[in-house]
């Protein structure tokens, strides 16, 4: 499964010493909300395909595809309940945790990952920041009932065994595993974008008829 060669993987594990380094209190949130972005889409295309099964995560699940995208869904909530890179990069460290319960693993879908998402956040913020908003702010702004985002809170606390303890070298761990993730990302969009372009100018210098030279 994609979540797990993504994000079940040790961070620690994939990073050689020259890798770039992911600057927690200065680099801008709405970028690491692109490469969050990247990568969720990446995780629910794949896992979309795969059959559905009965979990406790029904609880997550919504009954038709939200018509919001993740990355809009993910600005919103930064615009209207700001808070930093470590709340959303928490999410990753949520996520994994729970998709590595052996009983009942989470995936990630597009029919989970907005209340997921919702979730994930409000906790984060509420354990990283002296101030933090409502629940029912969250609700508004998420675009669910304040009575079932209740809901869905306790269940993602269940689900994490009640630990949203994060130490912050492991959030350190995780940024850099993202920007590392997307810097990979990109040079392979690249790298294949330069292969087309050959590949099409091949074809066209077959296309072509041979040149023959005249003299005098």
């Amino acid at each position: 499964m994609v979540n797990k060669s993504l994000l079940s993987r040790q961070p620690s594990s994939l990073l050689a010493t020259t890798s770039p380094k992911f600057d927690l209190a200065n680099f801008p949130v709405t970028e690491t909300i692109n490469m969050l972005t990247c990568l969720l889409k990446k995780i629910t295309t794949a896992n979309d395909s795969l059959q559905q099964k009965q979990t406790n995560y029904k609880y997550f699940h919504a009954r038709s595809l939200p018509s919001i995208d993740i990355n809009s869904y993910l600005l919103r909530i930064l615009k209207y309940c700001p808070c930093a890179n470590e709340c959303f990069l928490s999410l990753l460290v949520y996520f994994d945790r729970m998709s590595q319960n052996k009983l009942d693993p989470l995936r990630i879908d597009s029919y989970n990952i907005h209340r997921l998402i919702i979730a994930g956040v409000m906790i984060s913020n509420k354990f990283f920041c002296d101030v933090f908003y409502t629940n029912a702010r969250y609700a508004k702004v998420g675009g669910l009932p304040v009575k079932e985002l209740n809901s869905l809170e306790l269940e993602f606390l269940r689900m994490n065994d009640y630990n949203i303890y994060i130490p912050l070298e492991q959030l350190q761990q995780y940024g850099d595993q993202l920007l590392m993730h997307t810097i990979r990302e990109k040079d392979a969009q690249l790298k294949n974008k330069q292969r087309l372009y050959m590949d099409k100018f091949h074809q066209h210098q077959q296309k072509q008829p041979g040149l023959r030279h005249h003299i005098g």
